[in-house]
């Protein structure tokens, strides 16, 4: 069995690995690269999508499920396990992503008309996303699934709601994938799956060089950053994943209403908002902690006094004349959404506290904000940064070191841990962590493929120089024609991977020429 790392390596979103065997050719994961190279999503695949038999998903954020229906945009008709919750959770999020795709191409088509430009079209529209939900096969945790020699199984990785670590067979090798892995002793969610054997270990790294606050802490800072803010008389904003944090936040809201007094409303800004929480709700069974308590006791956490679901434009735009109020808005990462115009709205005021709940991926708004940017840009308009910013990540529903590592010693014998799905030095800093405790630890290069019953890494091949690229490929071309009837098939797909890329490079010129 061959795995190719085709995302998410040495930085945070984009996961795609590619795994062959003899017979099958399939995916985990396809995720959206979000933030800094966000540009890659329009590239061609380095694969044909029709030539994949199925993909295993692990979890429905974007990061990782956001790609796929432009892999049936582009001839993918395979199968697409998932448990039943992440297919419910990925289907409001693509529908949701298409929607802003659409809105923003439109728009930058009006620039274009009047510039000139051709237009631009979206990643992939509401045709593709229906096309990609009939493709789903839902899987319960611990269900034991083969797909012609290859076997798997989907484990609750405590991430979010649905969310898996992966246990795959093949051809004498078994790789394990974590997904995005949760906190022991988290609030909602338990905690991670004890896996005792594996031959590689594909291991997430977001958080793979620091420890998070404890759950009291947390609290205590996240308390007395909303009563602080209040007290000033202005707004709190808290952009927020509209799956499971934004739900999360909710229930933290409801612990402190007693001292909130129900005297300040609570927006959740997002028109799936309320159709993600009733998913929550359904599914509340998966959930765990503090949460089954609650049902226990038939009291609802994702319910509090005040609290309003805004789904309409108007209604968002009518937040901006309540003085005092907290408002829960997505995008998470400040990329787009609702929470975008609240920023544009109330970051030049000094009474305004700004409250990040989660990882900031580089090249994210969010980021600069986090770094401490005193003007940012913002729908055309430079705006000045007066707000106090919070940053807490205790309420993060990914493992910190401490957590990874525990997970880590679970395995028993002497598993190759591949770090993945961490920002670069973040990933070689938890690879050297692990090496140092004696475990065997790499951090693969995007593009690279291991074959796992060798245990060896072939490196994806670096760009020849720019003044040559043109001889190089002319030179190429002369070698390739007397051998090409006795290429495989493998190289013959490479070959019009090739041809995709050039036609690819022309049609841009000639657009630019337009």
């Amino acid at each position: 069995m061959q795995l190719t790392f085709l995302g998410a390596t040495r930085e945070v979103t984009g996961s795609c690995y590619l795994l062959k065997t003899r017979d099958k050719n399939f995916l985990v994961d396809c995720g959206l690269i979000q933030g800094k190279g966000e540009e890659r999503n329009y590239q061609p695949f380095s694969f044909s999508p029709g030539d994949i038999d199925f993909i295993l998903l692990t979890h429905a954020h974007l990061d990782h499920s956001g790609r796929i229906p432009l892999l049936c945009r582009h001839g993918f008709r395979g199968k697409i396990y998932a448990t039943p919750p992440t297919i419910e959770l990925t289907h409001l999020l693509w529908l949701d992503t298409a929607k802003i795709m659409r809105e923003e191409a439109e728009r930058i088509n009006r620039k274009n008309v009047r510039q000139g430009k051709p237009p631009i079209q979206p990643l992939f529209g509401e045709e593709e996303v229906e096309e990609a939900m009939n493709l789903f096969e839902p899987v319960s945790y611990d269900e034991l699934v083969s797909e012609g020699e290859v076997e798997f199984v989907f484990r609750d990785s405590a991430h979010i709601l649905g969310g898996a670590a992966l246990e795959i067979w093949g051809e004498g090798s078994k790789v394990v994938f974590s997904g995005d892995l949760g906190q022991f002793y988290s609030v909602m969610e338990g905690s991670p799956p004890v896996i005792e054997r594996a031959d590689f270990v594909v291991i997430e790294s977001t958080y793979g060089n620091r420890r998070h606050r404890s759950l009291e802490d947390t609290r205590r800072e996240f308390s007395e950053a909303i009563e602080g803010a209040l007290s000033k008389g202005g707004k709190v904003l808290i952009p927020s994943f509209v799956v499971d944090r934004a739900q999360r936040i909710i229930y933290e809201l409801f612990l402190l209403q007693e001292r909130l007094d129900g005297k300040y409303p609570v927006f959740f800004d997002s028109p799936m908002g309320v159709k993600v929480t009733d998913i929550y709700r359904q599914y509340r069974n998966l959930l765990a902690g503090e949460i089954q308590k609650l049902n226990l006791e038939k009291i609802d956490p994702f319910s509090l006094p005040g609290l309003h679901y805004v789904t309409t434009p108007a209604e968002s735009k009518a937040i901006n004349n309540i003085n005092q109020a907290i408002v829960i808005a997505g995008s998470g990462m400040c990329t787009g959404g609702r929470i975008i115009h609240h920023l544009k709205h109330n970051l030049y005021k000094e009474n305004t506290a700004l409250i990040f709940v989660g990882f900031q991926a580089q090249g994210t708004l969010g980021r600069a904000l986090v770094e401490g940017a005193k003007r940012v840009r913002i729908m055309g308009e430079e705006i000045v940064v007066r707000a106090k910013i919070y940053t807490i990540n205790g309420f993060s529903v990914h493992a910190d070191q401490e957590d990874l590592f525990r997970w880590v010693e679970y395995f028993q014998g002497n598993p190759t841990f591949l770090v993945t799905h961490g920002e670069e030095a973040i990933a070689e800093s938890f690879a050297q962590f692990l090496g140092e405790r004696g475990k065997e630890a790499l951090v693969p290069h995007l593009g690279d493929t291991m074959d796992l019953a060798k245990k060896k890494v072939f490196s994806a091949p670096s760009l020849p120089p720019e003044e040559n690229i043109l001889e190089q490929l002319e030179s190429k071309v002369s070698s390739l024609e007397s051998i090409y009837p006795a290429l495989g098939e493998e190289e013959k797909i490479l070959l019009r991977s090739a041809l995709i890329l050039l036609e690819e490079v022309e049609r841009r010129k000639e657009e630019s020429l337009i």
